[in-house]
């Protein structure tokens, strides 16, 4: 069976692992450019694309962007145009050519590009944006440092956040670790992280609640590792790459004994698949944003389930609203309810998981859409 889930930051399918159809907008004005899908698209629209520094190959949210994107431009019959970033210092420049080239629509990737996607946007008002993982809210709220953390009101009035509250589905994602390291008599599953943002932040907050409801509910001590919901603190590697800092982070967590740990980050997972590797044990591992066994079948064989986060149906609907003229700036906020986060299949795992498990997470699923099981981060999108 398969189960689906402000800036800083499923519906249940059976075993195919696919969560379908994010929320669309509106009715299209007088159009021009026909497209195969029967739609029409405004003349001269142009949507592109930003990535952040993980580059289009990520196998994570990067890529999941490109596919929404690309898909949309095919069913439209029009011309998209993909900037890929190689280093921070891209994103500037990235945006001021999709300006230049007449792009109508540009989306950021990431809210490492919410400074400059603001700066672009106030700079044309006359064009539309979209961003990821951010609200784009830089001259909002501080915090007790002095730090810049947003007040959730979007600095420029024609972008678009589009947020996840992911914490819905970490939160059975925490549940289903917790179960598998129980029925191995390890009782330990850990976590850790890119950069300590909210979007990877809600991750964490979600699998370590998840985890303390599945030792509420039957009696278990399995103990967490490399997060502290209450105190927001735990292990970071300090960016997305994945390289030897990202290997130690994850050898670091492997090294309490946890059987599942879940790396948040894009790239990142692939240096906790070498820890794994290294370490000899069957230690597991959650992915996140996209089915990491389907984006990435080099580590299918330790990846349990991931964690999704539907981006590239976010992307495409926020390309085929734009399309039509319709174009909304209201944040999209992914949930379970709307199917934009969810669990993948557990493909290759399903036969071993623990008798009944399924069940109790399609279960607590239904509790949380219906609002009878509370599921909150201090890191989740509002609208």
């Amino acid at each position: 069976m398969t189960i689906s889930s402000t800036r800083k930051l499923a519906g249940i399918t059976v075993a195919a692992g696919l969560i379908v159809a994010l929320a669309g907008c509106g009715a299209a004005p007088e159009a021009t450019t026909p497209t195969n899908g029967g739609k029409t698209a405004v003349e001269g629209f142009k949507p592109c694309i930003v990535s952040d520094d993980g580059g289009w190959n990520d196998k994570s949210f990067n890529e999941s962007a490109k596919n929404g994107i690309d898909k949309a431009a095919s069913e439209l019959g029009v011309d998209s145009l993909e900037l890929e970033s190689s280093s921070e210092s891209d994103y500037a420049p990235n945006l001021a050519s999709a300006v230049s080239q007449n792009c109508t629509l540009i989306i950021s990737v990431g809210f490492k590009l919410s400074a400059d996607t603001v700066k672009t946007a106030l700079a044309h008002p006359d064009l539309s944006f979209a961003i990821i993982d951010d609200a784009a809210d830089n001259t909002g709220a501080k915090d007790a440092d002095g730090n810049d953390i947003g007040d959730g009101k979007t600095d420029a009035p024609n972008i678009k956040p589009i947020l996840f509250n992911t914490v819905e589905a970490a939160y059975l994602g925490g549940y289903a670790a917790a179960a598998w390291s129980h029925q191995d008599g390890v009782d330990k599953v850990g976590t850790f992280g890119g950069l300590q943002i909210p979007s990877v932040a809600i991750f964490m907050d979600g699998f370590i609640d998840g985890v303390k409801k599945f030792n509420d509910d039957n009696s278990a001590n399995v103990a967490t590792y490399g997060w502290d919901v209450d105190a927001q603190k735990g292990s970071f590697t300090g960016g997305f790459t994945a390289n030897d800092t990202a290997k130690q982070t994850a050898q670091g967590i492997l090294d309490q004994g946890v059987d599942v740990i879940l790396p948040v980050g894009g790239p990142i997972y692939k240096s906790a698949a070498a820890a794994i590797k290294d370490s000899g044990k069957d230690t597991v591992m959650l992915g996140v944003d996209s089915d990491l066994a389907v984006a990435d079948p080099s580590v299918a064989d330790v990846t349990l389930v991931s964690i999704m986060k539907r981006i590239d149906q976010a992307v495409y609907d926020t390309v085929m609203s734009a399309a039509t003229g319709d174009f909304d700036v209201t944040p999209y906020i992914g949930t379970l309810e709307n199917e934009g986060v969810g669990l993948s299949s557990f493909h290759d795992f399903e036969s071993k998981l623990p008798e009944g498990l399924t069940d109790k997470i399609a279960d607590l699923q239904k509790q949380i859409i219906s609002g009878d099981l509370k599921v909150t981060s201090a890191n989740s999108p509002t609208k």
